[in-house]
């Protein structure tokens, strides 16, 4: 009998200590959700994206995700679909608009189609350096297309630096605009498709997934993209022809809906910001390293690299012109701001 009343007791105390330890490790909002001894409300987000696992951008966006789990206590569960697995590039932006998915990867190129003034990074010959974009994106020029972004329901939280945009074929060296003279080149928007007509080929559009196949059928001639993406989708298996003329600087977003967004309880969204600040500084300081990496290994690979030299770039700049009255018809005001912006940089 006493053994029997020593359980009872045991186990009354044990559960006494249990509760109490429940209670002051974790707590409800006044909605009635679950929040750990931190304050954070415990919430999934699905976040896509369609590069490769092993790209920098990649890399950074993983961390992220790991980063904000862990500094929640696992509350602010990142649940990561890489390369495709959930969306594929020119599905992300509709799936994140409509609620489809929480956040998302995609490349400011395909923003374009819904904020025009994005595209503003592929036209061509504006960003000279990899410091006079991360300042760019840093100040009242990215600021405005944070806003234009939030009016579409899409909130930016990094931008990140892809690097510079080049060409590859299977055809022949590109050395000069007329050497583009048809060719089926795959694009990666309404922009790009505008200087590759200016230099007298014509643009595909596809997504990224689909281009080694196409280049291997012959589908196209040739591609533009970064070398990291060429290096990573095997371009060296199927083109022999590398141009580096830095055409553009591409940017890729990771964004978040806004309605989710505006949701989220203060101390999440803070925790959210710090971690995106700090990845975009990362992301940044890859881009430069990771273009002049790939480049080499492409050439190591049998790839022909062409540089094109300083002297020469004027060629490639004026018979680009058009391509400035391109982007500012379609991205209106805030278009040229932009533009006038970067001129006086």
């Amino acid at each position: 009998m006493k053994k029997w009343m020593s359980v009872m007791i045991y186990t009354i105390i044990a559960g006494l200590l249990l509760s109490a330890c429940s209670e002051s490790g974790n707590e409800t909002n006044e909605d009635g959700a679950a929040t750990n001894e931190d304050g954070f409300e415990a919430t999934t987000i699905r976040l896509a994206y369609n590069l490769p696992q092993d790209h920098h951008i990649s890399v950074g966006i993983e961390k992220f995700a790991k980063d904000v789990t862990e500094k929640s206590g696992g509350k602010v569960d990142v649940q990561v679909y890489p390369a495709g697995q959930l969306l594929s590039d020119k599905d992300m932006n509709q799936s994140l608009l409509s609620g489809g998915v929480e956040m998302g990867v995609n490349s400011s190129t395909l923003w374009a189609s819904t904020v025009p003034a994005m595209g503003i990074f592929d036209v061509p010959y504006i960003f000279n350096d990899y410091t006079a974009v991360g300042d760019a994106v840093n100040g009242e020029f990215g600021d405005k297309l944070r806003g234009a972004m939030e009016e579409k329901g899409a909130k930016v939280l990094i931008f990140a630096d892809y690097g510079y945009v080049q060409f590859a074929n299977n055809k022949r060296p590109l050395k000069s605009p007329s050497d583009f003279k048809g060719l089926k080149i795959r694009s990666i928007g309404d922009i790009p498709s505008e200087l590759i007509k200016a230099y007298g080929a014509s643009p595909v559009f596809m997504g990224g997934g689909e281009v080694y196949m196409a280049l291997q059928r012959d589908t196209v001639d040739g591609a533009t993209s970064g070398t990291t993406a060429m290096l990573q989708r095997k371009y060296d298996e199927v083109t022999k022809y590398l141009t580096i003329n830095n055409y553009a600087y591409l940017e890729f977003l990771l964004t978040v809906n806004k309605d989710y967004w505006d949701g989220l309880p203060e101390k999440t969204q803070a925790l959210i910001e710090e971690t995106a600040k700090e990845t975009e500084v990362w992301i940044r300081e890859q881009a430069e390293i990771e273009d002049s990496k790939s480049a080499k290994e492409l050439e190591e690979k049998g790839m022909e690299v062409y540089v094109v030299p300083e002297e020469d770039l004027p060629e490639w700049k004026e018979a680009a012109a058009p391509v400035r009255g391109a982007f500012t018809k379609n991205s209106g005001d805030l278009g040229k701001e932009l533009l006038e912006m970067t001129d006086k940089k």
